[in-house]
């Protein structure tokens, strides 16, 4: 489960097994859960975000979207 971010309280990661799906992150913090698509960038699952607190991280997945897809297909080109 490799770490891609740290910012705000957020850890952004993708699972090993997740090659089988359309490029994504996965976010984290305080129990809450949620999984973005990144192509284009949309809100794929919620668990226990608010409203704010997803466009924060809408925001933070399209700022830091490039070193997502960077990281993604370094990990699943070996």
């Amino acid at each position: 489960m490799p770490t891609v971010l740290r910012k705000n309280g957020y850890r952004f990661f993708f699972f090993s097994i997740d090659d089988s799906e359309p490029i994504h992150i996965h976010v984290e913090r305080a129990g809450s859960y949620a999984k973005f698509w990144l192509n284009p960038v949309s809100l794929a699952r919620n668990h226990c975000f608010r409203s704010h607190e997803l466009f924060e991280i809408g925001r933070l997945v399209k700022e830091n979207k490039q070193i997502f897809e960077e990281k993604w297909n370094e990990h699943f080109s070996s």
